[in-house]
């Protein structure tokens, strides 16, 4: 098989989506008024109906119905709808509680944890680079674990919750596109989201939509609504990017976002970075050069092919 051709149209959408991600803590500030599985709720109802709509627009609906009918394909993305809940409702907690740098930690260790699920999982060989990058993840964690007095949970089951949905995508995305796998995995998820707004609702506990309302200013509801295309569209533009890049380019640009959540925690919202988080952050840094450098060198003895099942799975696919 062959590496795809690069296409002027790939970069751009590349860099686009992991911008739009890298953004994304701003956007989940503005929403502060709501709790964080409430966000979520919203963000899985609304991402339904516009990716429903898509599926018309493009006219796509029989590959939607193809995977409803393959019982193998569905409980996958159904277990995959759960792990990037998790992961979804774990950023937002992150976020909201003043953790958006560890959020970041998360996901620069996300790749580590890929390959370390591709030894474990797959069987897969650790090669050395691997095992150097894994244990330089290992010690950044203890140093910053100390350094807090505390396990740094929150960047933990962000990485290992996406590491899991990503291992799955892997498995289903040689026939699952990325438009009709993500409708999939937010029908499984839509009926506990309305249930549990319509909860919020009736009980005036949510933030919108009940007798707890915050004041329903219409620009709340507006941000609310706009959980679906803030969602559908990074992804839309990652799968653009993943069929017309090489993969080397992608892995390269697949660090924009946390850097971008880094940025955004220390600068904006004035997280603190003592020297314990600055030495655990150095540490990843030189472990991801590691393990870059090694699959870049690998790629050049023996293209591989970009697409559903090789591209890197970014700090938002699904992920944020």
């Amino acid at each position: 098989m062959s590496t795809p051709t690069p296409s002027r149209a790939g970069t751009p959408a590349g860099a686009t989506a992991y911008l739009l991600w890298g953004l994304i803590p701003l956007y989940i500030a503005a929403l502060a008024p709501a709790g964080a599985v409430e966000i979520v709720a919203h963000r899985v109802l609304w991402s339904l109906g516009l990716c429903l709509l898509l599926l018309a627009v493009t006219r796509s609906t029989a590959a939607f119905v193809a995977i409803l009918r393959d019982t193998r394909t569905l409980g996958l993305l159904a277990l995959a709808a759960v792990l990037i809940a998790v992961n979804w409702i774990t950023y937002v907690v992150a976020v909201s509680t003043h953790h958006t740098a560890d959020a970041a930690l998360g996901y620069f260790i996300n790749p580590i944890v890929t390959a370390l699920l591709a030894v474990l999982v797959l069987r897969e060989r650790l090669r050395t680079p691997q095992l150097v990058a894994l244990g330089l993840t290992v010690v950044a964690v203890v140093v910053i674990g100390v350094g807090y007095g505390s396990v740094p949970w929150l960047a933990l089951i962000l990485a290992f919750s996406f590491g899991f949905y990503g291992l799955i995508k892997n498995r289903v995305g040689s026939h699952v596109g990325a438009l009709p796998g993500l409708t999939v995995e937010t029908a499984v998820l839509a009926p506990l989201a309305l249930v549990y707004l319509l909860v919020l609702a009736v009980t005036g506990a949510g933030a919108f939509g009940g007798p707890g309302e915050v004041a329903g200013p219409f620009w709340f509801a507006v941000l609310l609504a706009l959980s679906g295309p803030i969602t559908a569209i990074p992804l839309l533009l990652f799968a653009t990017a993943a069929r017309r890049l090489p993969l080397a380019t992608m892995a390269s640009l697949q660090y924009i976002a946390p850097i971008m959540q880094l940025g955004v925690a220390v600068l904006v919202m004035g997280e603190p970075m003592p020297l314990a988080r600055w030495i655990g952050f150095a540490l990843v840094w030189v472990a991801l050069i590691v393990i870059t450098s090694d699959g870049v060198r690998r790629l050049r003895r023996q293209p591989a092919v970009v697409g559903a099942t090789g591209a890197p799975g970014p700090p938002g696919t699904s992920g944020v």
